[in-house]
């Protein structure tokens, strides 16, 4: 089981496309800065930080926390068939907003293009958590599989799948939360645009696929060490 793969891919789905879309409307109120357009999604969506979205978005508190929690929920949906403990699925919800929390990133100044969209500049730095604690994580799963093995040697029943894995889990979340209070490492600076144009029904909102590369970009699974 590739855990590693399988958290940091969960949390790619923490994407800012439904308050993107939202927040479109600010414009038909207001003169539109993409800017601080750009800036109030990412802060909503990676930060919950909901003022300036709530003021662009015209939505209510409780409505800008939900962008949010919703995108906690979409990233606990993946575990939902998976061996995780479930007294360990709050604790990596927590971890998983900890982490989008402390995504880095600079919103620039927009340049209009001749087509009326905009292109809004980011210097970001990814965290390398995954990488960071990949042999540590690796080195304590060896021991609890040796361990496994001289009890087993020993008499004990040999345990189910399940439990081992669940036992993994439990390891990885430890690996991880200690190296989160400690202070994920970052990556070195990488730049990236966002294009914000109008969609069909005349709203501005930021490009599907460049949100999705941002995601990949912001949180380094890192590759697994041979």
């Amino acid at each position: 089981m590739n855990m590693k793969k399988k958290i940091a891919a969960s949390l790619i789905v923490i994407m800012a496309l439904a308050a993107a879309v939202c927040a479109g409307v600010w414009f038909y109120i207001n003169r539109f800065d993409p800017q601080a357009y750009v800036q109030a999604v990412l802060d909503v969506s990676y930060k919950d930080e909901t003022e300036a979205y709530m003021e662009i978005a015209r939505v209510t508190e409780e409505e800008a926390d939900a962008v949010f929690e919703n995108n906690l929920d979409a990233t606990m949906e993946e575990f939902e068939s998976s061996p995780m403990p479930e007294e360990l699925k709050p604790q990596y919800r927590e971890l998983f907003g900890e982490i989008a929390k402390s995504v880095n990133y600079t919103v620039g100044e927009a340049v209009r293009e001749e087509d009326g969209s905009f292109s809004v500049p980011l210097k970001i730095k990814p965290i390398t958590l995954f990488a960071d604690t990949y042999d540590q994580f690796r080195d304590k799963a060896q021991e609890y599989a040796d361990q496994v093995t001289d009890r087993v040697m020993q008499g004990d029943e040999m345990p189910s799948d399940e439990e081992m894995q669940a036992e993994v889990y439990r390891i990885y979340y430890t690996v991880l939360k200690t190296a989160m209070d400690e202070g994920p490492l970052y990556g070195e600076a990488q730049d990236i645009t966002l294009r914000v144009a109008k969609n069909d029904a005349g709203e501005y909102k930021i490009d599907t696929e460049d949100m999705q590369e941002l995601d990949t970009r912001l949180i380094e699974d890192g590759e697994e060490k041979e």
